[in-house]
């Protein structure tokens, strides 16, 4: 009988599998530590927003060769059971005198050699998800075994998608497409910017998200100021131009884009800061190729902006996208990953339109061997107005 999955069938979770043991073994790893959600989701399909509760750490032990080991609080078994994962082991968590630890300790020993290797996501990108102190007297339990950093075992798998990953990106893309088509009819002069977010997150969920992970945007006479503030109370006006950008979710995959308007006529600047960010990007998807460096990239969408005559803005312009909002790698001049063909990528591109204004354009795309594909539904050509 096939193996039952949540969100894919179970062979493309066993394609995971391989693909991290194969890693693994370059890396001269004996076990993969998992505690991460992302990563957790990636390898099991196991898909909660239980964990926004920081009461309760999980595990999945990836070990060289076969399947891998769920440690887990025993709240999970259920969902955990739905997924391919069959060595599902609970306590009754949370629990002060021990969360865990002698559980985890006890597998651990069980999956490795008498001097073993484990490797745990300790870079940039990465967090351990458990209570520090447990992590040392974990440590200190295992003293026959090495922790090592096992960041590029688990980035290097994850930020090149199968197809079926691709298809949900897209989808997801659509829907906040659609919901991103109805913001003339929710949003206008006098219309507070607080209820134009409340609106188009509800306009997400009906198009069919899971939930809205991420909203953020602006809105400011000729520009706005960022683009990571909550919206405020303060009503629209004639002149704004108005940003909004979205993380939203289906079946565990995000979209990560946005979209510009101007309230009432666009002013000269705001169309011309438009023009260079579109063909900025434009430069973008016919350029990109397998091969290219995330700071070569940086290059292309900056060098773009600065050759129309614009001010590119510091920071990264684009990054990775999948099971997190964000993923690596960086369109920043210091990041050297070499891009491969099936990574997500996002094309960010932002410019100064005047003293402390900006605009700031971003698409998504999955990289193929003969260049770019959209996955987002392409901007308008010209800056709409409302």
């Amino acid at each position: 009988m096939a193996d039952s999955s949540l969100i894919f069938p179970s062979d493309e979770f066993r394609g995971r599998l391989r693909w991290l043991q194969a890693a693994m073994t370059t890396a001269e790893l004996d076990v993969l530590m998992l505690t991460q959600p992302a990563d957790i989701f990636y390898a099991t399909g196991f898909l909660t927003r239980f964990w926004e509760s920081p009461a309760r750490p999980w595990f999945v032990l990836v070990p060289l060769a076969g399947d891998p080991v769920a440690v887990i609080p025993s709240i999970g078994a259920d969902l955990m059971g739905r997924t391919w994962v069959r060595d599902i082991r609970t306590w009754p968590a949370p629990d002060p005198r021990d969360d865990g630890m002698s559980l985890l300790r006890e597998t651990l020993e069980e999956l490795l050699p008498v001097i073993g290797r484990i490797g745990l996501p300790m870079g940039l990108e990465t967090q351990v998800r458990m209570p520090l102190g447990d992590l040392d007297q974990l440590r200190r339990s295992l003293a026959t075994h090495k922790f090592v950093d096992a960041t590029a075992v688990v980035h290097r798998v994850r930020e090149v998608k199968s197809e079926a990953e691709i298809a949900k990106i897209k989808a997801t893309c659509a829907i906040a497409g659609r919901a991103f088509d109805r913001v003339p009819d929710m949003a206008g002069a006098g219309v507070p910017l607080d209820q134009v977010f409340r609106d188009f997150q509800a306009a997400l969920m009906t198009e069919g998200a899971d939930w809205v992970s991420y909203t953020a945007g602006g809105a400011g006479q000729g520009g706005y100021g960022d683009v990571i503030s909550p919206a405020g109370s303060n009503p629209l006006a004639e002149g704004d131009l108005l940003m909004l950008d979205t993380g939203a979710v289906r079946d565990g995959y995000f979209c990560d884009f946005d979209r510009n308007f101007a309230i009432g006529p666009a002013s000269d600047a705001m169309r011309r800061g438009y023009d260079v960010l579109y063909e900025a990007t434009e430069d973008a998807l016919a350029g990109l190729r397998p091969g290219l460096r995330a700071c070569e990239v940086h290059a292309v969408l900056a060098d773009g902006i600065a050759k129309r005559g614009g001010q590119p803005l510091d920071g990264r312009l684009g990054h990775g996208l999948g099971v997190t909002l964000t993923e690596w790698p960086s369109f920043t001049p210091l990041d050297h990953t070499v891009l491969r063909a099936g990574m997500v990528l996002t094309l960010e591109p932002g410019l100064e339109l005047s003293p402390g204004k900006i605009m700031v354009h971003e698409e998504n795309i999955v990289l193929r061997a003969d260049g770019c594909e959209l996955l987002s539904p392409r901007a308008s050509h010209s800056l709409p107005e409302i």
